[in-house]
């Protein structure tokens, strides 16, 4: 929706961690999308807190977008937030997403099994990838959004520092890379980022970052034979 690179992104549950603005400016709007961790099954503290920040974004919004895949088959997890919705009353927009991926039958039971949760606003089916699908979805949310201030320049897409972005990157290629061997107790910390130019005149960034671990097994797996699998994730990232 945004077009900028502004999270990490990895095939696996509770990729993201914290909340982190989004921004999508248009002529005649500026839309401010938070991006919250996914609801799941508590199993740690940092589970419960990843949680607390989603429930708690639900009552700072104008407007929600609320996204299930067309296959689903029953309501599991995520109840839990459809019932702080219910709470708060929020317009909502339900948007069946991976539509290429299910058939009409699926879809239909989708819809069906979610209209009869809640009274959402609309109904937007569609496939991510596809840009004339975004543009839907974002003109159906611009329809439904209160006249209000500017809050951010034209110019900016996310909240984020270079050095948040970084280290979101790095995270990214960490989860990728090391799949099921390391859990998700990895934080990335950008230690020092340093502008400088290439022989060729190319600006690049010098970046020096700290990855931390929950357990000492894991350094050497985030390591490598010889560093190998920390020069992956760098050159990756």
């Amino acid at each position: 929706l945004v077009g900028e690179k502004v999270a990490a992104i990895a095939n696996r549950p509770q990729t993201t961690r914290k909340a982190i603005k989004a921004i999508v400016n248009r002529p005649d709007s500026q839309i401010i999308f938070i991006d919250t961790p996914g609801i799941h099954k508590p199993q740690s503290k940092l589970s419960d807190a990843m949680i607390e920040t989603s429930l708690t974004s639900i009552q700072d919004v104008d407007l929600i977008v609320f996204v299930v895949e067309a296959f689903a088959k029953e309501i599991s997890e995520i109840d839990r937030i459809l019932e702080k919705i219910k709470k708060a009353k929020k317009k909502t927009i339900l948007v069946i997403n991976k539509m290429d991926l299910a058939s009409i039958a699926q879809v239909a039971r989708a819809m069906e099994l979610y209209k009869n949760e809640y009274e959402f606003i609309t109904i937007v089916p569609m496939v991510a990838s596809k840009q004339e699908d975004s543009e839907i979805l974002l003109d159906e949310i611009e329809t439904n959004l209160s006249e209000g201030p500017l809050y951010y320049d034209t110019e900016e897409y996310t909240d984020q520092t270079m050095q948040q972005l970084a280290e979101e990157m790095i995270r990214e290629k960490a989860l990728k890379l090391l799949r099921d061997e390391v859990p998700h107790g990895i934080l990335v910390e950008v230690e020092r980022m340093k502008r400088r130019k290439t022989m060729k005149g190319e600006p690049i960034y010098n970046i020096e970052a700290t990855i931390y671990c929950i357990r000492e097994s894991h350094k050497g797996i985030i390591i490598g034979k010889d560093g190998t699998m920390l020069k992956r994730i760098g050159q990756s990232a």
